[in-house]
């Protein structure tokens, strides 16, 4: 490890949690730069740009209130309207906008139109986000991307304005297919992008956006030195501080993905954002045990523990709390204790099969096959029941989670399709990017596939599958001691073979 780097992190890291604490103290806030003039009153213009400083930060209640508080000083400002409206569009989170019995978005555009802006430009970007919320009984992947040709549009026309070309670059991120490894929207964003942030180095959405582009095996080294700047930018914005990590974990800089997210944990904690501070805690659960840092991880548990009434019907908050606990008892082969983790109560489909597949993972790897097929059973239930919702992407990792069940299963019953079984559920896998909300699968279906084969006395297939585990996820401790084992286990077979001892 390079000490003094890690010092320099952590220094980092800690002056930025100390920034976030001091605005709570009166003591200005650091946000990044940003120039997005409007035609509104001129004294209402620092607050509108803050607005949406905060805005591409994605700390959106804060965004509100001050998009809010622009309107309340010139009632004629439209595009304070828009800013509210915009806040309720997360384009990168789950889910990207409310329900329908959420007027609020609606009736903000409506308010904004009503009042009418005063130039194209502003005009632009109004009708762009009316497209998202003007018609709900249209699929939201419909009025995405109704919303990112709007944006082209005005992009194209305002090739000199920075905003419109950032906010196009994140609708570009927000239409891209996890199932296109080529990853064709995110390298058009970032060559929008990159060269925005050489000439406007301090504005938070270039380092945000660029981090989330370059968030896959493919592009992450592209995105290094914008996390590295990220949370110097913007360090009131607990998001900010976290969202570093997401590089430094395609990397395998577990170092630094621990000091980012400690100073995000803290930093949400303080601000009272529950969602965001739980979001951190994941990901600093899954550097703590790439590093080896088990009790660590299990200090962060302890803090899940102390947060009561946690709403895990919201996405966020129960992936997080659902996710973190398991890791630590599944990445350890804790299988006793997976056996009997529970589903957690009133949470989405996609958030109770990551329990499910503990429990029957739990089950086939402790020697409980036969009971395991109840988890089978139960993951294509809720497998059946996003198909029904059209929600794809998380059908498919429900899928992985009961083909990795059933590999499990087989191999605890030796039958031989275990091995084609994991095969299939890593080749799914591998097809599909993961989203930002989480580090990583629980246990990428590559690097199991490694250990069942070494299992069965395989070890040079078996280092095969490491080498490609450690090439999607560089830096996991399980692939990279799998792989330990298997050269180990081989060099043992050969000399073996040789005649020697």
């Amino acid at each position: 490890m390079n000490f003094p780097r890690q010092i320099l992190l952590v220094m980092c890291c800690l002056s930025a949690l100390a920034a976030q604490e001091s605005h709570s103290h009166g003591i200005p806030e650091k946000l990044g730069t940003v120039s997005f003039p409007v035609s509104c009153q001129p004294q209402v213009q620092a607050e509108f740009n803050r607005a949406v400083a905060l805005l591409h930060s994605f700390a959106y209640t804060a965004a509100a209130g001050a998009f809010q508080k622009v309107a309340s000083q010139d009632p004629a400002c439209a595009m304070a309207h828009w800013g509210v409206a915009m806040t309720y569009f997360h384009q990168l989170w789950e889910p990207a906008v409310p329900p329908p019995s959420n007027t609020v978005p609606k009736d903000e555009i409506n308010q904004a139109l009503q009042i009418g802006a005063k130039s194209e430009r502003e005009r632009g970007f109004i009708q762009a986000a009316a497209l998202v919320f003007q018609d709900p009984g249209l699929p939201y992947p419909a009025r995405a991307m109704n919303y990112e040709a709007a944006m082209a549009k005005l992009a194209a026309a305002n090739p000199q304005d920075i905003e419109t070309q950032v906010f196009y670059a994140l609708a570009l991120l927000a239409n891209a297919s996890p199932t296109d490894k080529t990853h064709a929207r995110q390298k058009k964003a970032l060559d929008l992008l990159l060269p925005l942030y050489q000439t406007h180095p301090d504005h938070p959405g270039t380092a945000h956006y660029v981090i989330h582009a370059s968030d896959n095996a493919e592009l992450a080294t592209r995105g290094l030195p914008a996390a590295r700047a990220y949370a110097q930018i913007a360090p009131s914005a607990p998001h900010a501080l976290h969202m570093p990590s997401h590089i430094f974990t395609r990397l395998g800089l577990w170092e630094d993905s621990i000091a980012s997210n400690r100073a995000s944990q803290e930093a949400a904690r303080a601000s009272g954002d529950i969602g965001e501070e739980l979001h951190a805690m994941d990901y600093l659960v899954y550097a703590y045990l790439q590093s080896g840092r088990d009790a660590e991880a299990e200090h962060v548990l302890l803090r899940l523990q102390a947060m009561q009434a946690l709403n895990t019907g919201d996405f966020k908050t129960g992936y997080a709390a659902t996710a973190m606990p398991i890791r630590c008892l599944v990445e350890r082969q804790r299988w006793t204790e997976a056996a009997r983790v529970a589903p957690p109560a009133s949470a989405p489909p996609h958030v109770i099969a990551i329990a499910v597949w503990a429990r029957g993972m739990g089950l086939a790897r402790s020697g409980h096959p036969e009971e395991g097929k109840q988890a089978m059973a139960d993951l294509q239930k809720l497998e059946d029941k996003l198909r029904t919702a059209n929600n794809l992407y998380w059908a498919t990792q429900v899928k992985v989670m009961k083909e990795e069940v059933a590999a499990w299963s087989a191999q605890a019953e030796h039958k031989p399709q275990a091995v084609d079984l994991l095969r299939a559920a890593a080749d799914q896998e591998d097809a599909v990017e993961k989203l930002p909300v989480t580090p990583g699968p629980i246990i990428p279906a590559r690097e199991q596939l490694g250990e069942l084969l070494l299992l069965q006395g395989q070890p040079d297939l078996a280092l095969q599958e490491f080498t490609q585990a450690l090439a999607n996820a560089p830096g996991r401790r399980g692939a990279i001691q799998g792989a330990a084992e298997a050269t180990r286990q081989s060099q043992k077979a050969n000399a073996s073979q040789a005649g020697h001892p």
